[in-house]
């Protein structure tokens, strides 16, 4: 039959448990919370991460003996388990001070493995300084309570951990937003300004005068960006992004050594249907390479199947912006040819646009199956009922960008 415990029960030391609390308090009151920080300082500040002067001192020894006040007041309340009462007061006053430290520890950049480190050498300069206010008739007393003191150092450094965490991931978030709101400010309806685009330089940690390349895939297409991102990501490279109301943005540092992980993304972007300009010169251009990327993505039909560039969809590009303003090229052609039948205009078409196409008589004859004359003849006939010379390179230029 087991019987409760009183506080006038006898230990195994011979000591009741209000004797062993009382000497357990005298220990306690014997620390001084300046010495135990002093002798915390002698040895973090020669610990990776702390040495470098990146805390200052003075910032340690603030938390240093708030710290220590902290964990002998948790000490004191502890019983002989090491489970501390913990009233309201101690445990926010406690839950204060591992926030603050974890905080300021986060934004100094102290990795979280030296932070564990240093709060563990608070239970370490505990303990020495209770061993040499301690005499020999203490040992059972000190033996009974060790787990008290590493059980009250551990729950501090969880809950630093944890403020530490929290911290560095608001750290992240306002990194990104602020990074996300100076890349949004380059694709603006305006140039941004060069303070501006030093900043953004310096938050993306990229060179100003960068070569980059830029890419947009718009509606459906999207997706498939978005894929050649991430696994551009699981190579440990970075693809920055920016959104458009109906279509992604990206872009990359250049990098034109086979098999890296950008000059793999790059080739991966350029299999996909979307607008890509290459070998912009620095970040105040991309601006403007960004509004030519969206606008050739926009250009794209189901029969592309690779990246729409300047120099292969240029025609297509210039008859958009004539269109926008109400230009048609080739209204006169077309309100000529209207005059044949429908089979003849159709076969001066399709050999109009086989020469457009390859510049050559047998080329487009051979595309068409039909003799070398059978084609010029039709070029001639062409010639005849519209007035345009398509060996003319001035004349076809119209024809080139009306039909793209």
């Amino acid at each position: 039959m087991s019987h409760s415990r009183t506080s006038h029960t006898v230990e195994n030391n011979g000591t009741t448990a209000d004797e062993d609390s009382a000497r357990w308090n005298t220990l306690l009151d014997g620390l001084g919370v300046e010495r135990l920080t002093d002798e915390f300082l002698a040895r973090v500040l020669r610990m990776p991460h702390y040495e470098d002067g990146r805390l200052p001192a003075t910032e340690l020894r603030r938390t240093g003996e708030q710290s220590f006040e902290a964990l002998i007041d948790s000490l004191r309340s502890a019983d002989a388990s090491g489970t501390p009462a913990d009233p309201d007061e101690l445990r926010d006053a406690k839950l204060g001070i591992a926030t603050d430290v974890g905080v300021s520890r986060a934004r100094a950049d102290i990795p979280v493995d030296a932070l564990m480190t240093a709060i563990r050498l608070d239970f370490s300069v505990l303990w020495e300084a209770l061993m040499d206010l301690s005499t020999a008739a203490d040992a059972p007393l000190l033996v009974a309570r060790a787990n008290s003191v590493w059980h009250v150092v551990d729950a501090y450094a969880s809950q630093t951990q944890g403020a530490y965490i929290a911290e560095r991931q608001r750290m992240a978030t306002e990194a990104s937003s602020v990074r996300q709101g100076l890349v949004a400010t380059l694709f603006g309806d305006t140039p941004a300004p060069g303070t501006v685009i030093d900043r953004a330089a310096a938050a993306l940690g990229l060179p100003v005068d960068a070569r980059l390349s830029v890419a947009v895939a718009a509606g459906e297409d999207a997706a498939a960006l978005r894929v050649s991102i991430a696994l551009a990501a699981r190579r440990g490279a970075e693809v920055f992004t920016h959104p458009f109301a109906d279509a992604l943005l990206a872009f990359w540092p250049a990098d034109n050594r086979p098999g890296s992980a950008l000059h793999e993304a790059g080739e991966r972007i350029a299999a996909l249907r979307c607008g890509l300009v290459e070998e912009v010169h620095g970040l105040a251009g991309l601006h403007d390479a960004g509004e030519l990327a969206l606008e050739l993505a926009q250009l794209a039909t189901d029969s592309d199947a690779t990246a729409l560039r300047l120099h292969t969809a240029w025609a297509r590009l210039a008859a958009s912006r004539l269109a926008t303003d109400g230009i048609r090229l080739a209204a006169d052609v077309e309100a000529a040819l209207a005059g044949c039948g429908t089979v003849e205009r159709e076969r001066l078409v399709e050999t109009a646009r086989a020469y457009l196409e390859t510049g050559s008589v047998a080329e487009a004859a051979a595309r068409l199956y039909c003799h070398r004359n059978t084609l010029m003849n039709r070029m001639h006939r062409f010639t005849a009922l519209t007035g345009v010379d398509l060996s003319i390179p001035r004349q076809a230029a119209r024809l080139v960008v009306a039909w793209a």
